[in-house]
């Protein structure tokens, strides 16, 4: 077989395991017996560390390393699948297959760990199972090989991490970036407390029964010009989109009767990710680069469909009617404008999924902080609570009255460390590319007529179809011809804001 025969071969059995691993995942997330929980994880583990085995085994390896030599010779596709593989070659290269299969199964054990602490709102349950995850991050971050430019750029293990989610993203770069941001959102957030303006917001917490809110999920979907008859929308403790094949991607909400805004705001907020993984180029399956794109890429979009495109004024003009169809008794005597402003109501909050657009930074840059401490040794598991609690109380001026709404709310420290800051980059691209997709067209009016065909055209052309191919700086650069800044998205808020609240 041609060498790269033989690398497409392994990557696609690779795959195979990568995918049967992920159905299982959804299931468990999803519908299974609560006591069936931890065999499943021992599955998931038994094929991720397949996927690990394959992408090792020494004809794939031989055949990675020849086709690099000749790289420049490739096409276009061929290149971006080689070198996305050699990136994840150098990943797991100096991880043993028993290391590979302990991390994920320590992974799901937490998994379940956090699940009963959440329930139980106890963090001790989980602090155990935490330190396990803290010791996994730094020992696959101090295993991973760099080649002469990252060890250039990546001076710590949490760097190393960093770059896992975001590649070439490291502390240096994103300090000041947060450091302007939080002074600021800070800033704006002492404006809009001292604000005159009354938001309405009784009809927030008014009961809309489940059905009611499914039929929500369909209008809203169906708004996006989601293809349903490649996804479906399930239940889960904690939204998650979960892409299978290329037929095949999934997204989680959860329904609170007393919170109908919640499932709106996820079924955006998936939905964005979920588009992303449909509406990529079918070059990018058969060449196994599906996941050459970021997730501070992927967090940009689902938030520019939750909160650029999603609490505008434009969509809310949208929907608004076809929500008055649905549940009359919840709106009827709310107008459009009074529901506009309860959508982009601003009030320092505990739970990081809630927040509203100006203080959801602030909760990212908390997580941000803590976990520099806890990979870095300034920081114990055992001081994790309180330090949680002192953080949330300085910026946020709220403080949680139990672990399961703070420090156990979310569950990616069950498994990952460097994904939360990819949640605030994301909203830094997203404003980049918005306001560049605003000098093409009207993005307001398109929003309004129900064209929503042109906006997704769009990210398709422009957003979309590079993203596996290129690093996140040469892909917001692509998009936009400007670096990586903070200061659309912090204008957009001062400008939104400002208006709301008459400041």
């Amino acid at each position: 077989m041609d060498r790269l025969d033989v690398l497409k071969e392994g990557l696609r059995r690779a795959e195979n395991f990568r995918a049967a691993a992920s159905y299982i995942n959804f299931d468990m997330s999803t519908i299974s017996p609560e006591n069936a929980r931890a065999h499943e994880g021992e599955l998931i583990a038994f094929l991720e560390n397949e996927a690990v085995r394959e992408r090792k085994e020494p004809s794939f390896v031989s055949a990675l390393l020849s086709s690099l030599k000749d790289i420049d010779s490739m096409d276009e596709w061929e290149r971006a699948m080689v070198k996305e593989a050699y990136r994840t070659y150098r990943i797991e290269k100096n991880i043993t297959k028993e290391e590979a299969y302990s991390f994920s199964l320590q992974e799901q054990q937490a998994f379940l760990d956090w699940e009963k602490a959440k329930k139980n709102a106890d963090f001790s349950i989980f602090s155990k199972s935490l330190q396990g995850v803290i010791e996994n991050n730094k020992k696959r971050a101090s295993l991973r090989e760099l080649d002469e430019t990252e060890k250039g750029l990546m001076k710590s293990d949490y760097d190393r991490l960093l770059d896992m989610y975001e590649r070439g993203m490291t502390t240096e770069i994103l300090d000041p970036l947060f450091d302007e941001s939080k002074e600021r959102i800070v800033s704006l957030l002492e404006k809009i407390k001292n604000s005159k303006k009354k938001i309405r917001r009784d009809f927030l917490t008014r009961k809309v029964p489940t059905e009611k809110q499914k039929e929500i999920s369909k209008m809203l979907q169906e708004v996006l010009l989601v293809d349903t008859t490649r996804s479906l929308i399930s239940e889960s403790a904690h939204a998650f989109t979960d892409r299978m094949a290329y037929d095949d991607v999934r997204i989680t909400t959860h329904y609170y009767e007393d919170q109908f805004l919640s499932n709106i705001y996820s079924i955006m907020h998936e939905s964005g990710h979920l588009m992303f993984d449909m509406m990529q180029p079918k070059e990018n399956h058969e060449y196994f680069i599906t996941e050459g794109k970021t997730l501070g890429m992927h967090e940009s979009v689902s938030r520019f469909y939750e909160n650029r495109i999603g609490r505008s004024k434009s969509f809310i003009s949208l929907i608004y009617p076809r929500l008055l169809e649905i549940i009359p008794e919840t709106l009827s005597d709310v107008s459009e404008r009074e529901f506009y402003e309860g959508v982009n109501i601003v009030e320092p909050s505990l739970i990081r999924t809630e927040a509203d657009e100006v203080t959801y930074t602030l909760h990212i840059i908390i997580r941000y902080e803590l976990e520099k401490k806890l990979i870095g040794g300034e920081l114990s598991v055992e001081e994790l609570p309180k330090a949680w609690n002192e953080m949330y109380s300085e910026l946020l001026g709220v403080v949680p009255e139990n672990d399961a709404e703070g420090v156990l709310q979310d569950v990616h420290w069950s498994s990952d460390f460097g994904y939360f800051p990819t949640y605030a980059i994301g909203n830094f691209y997203n404003s980049m590319y918005y306001n560049a997709m605003n000098r093409d067209f009207d993005i307001g009016e398109a929003v309004r007529s129900g064209n929503l065909e042109r906006i997704n055209s769009w990210m398709i052309e422009r957003v979309f179809k590079k993203a596996d191919r290129l690093t996140p700086s040469e892909w917001i650069f692509d998009i936009t011809g400007r670096e990586l800044t903070p200061c659309d998205f912090l204008d957009y808020l001062d400008e939104k804001y400002g208006e709301v609240y008459g400041l």
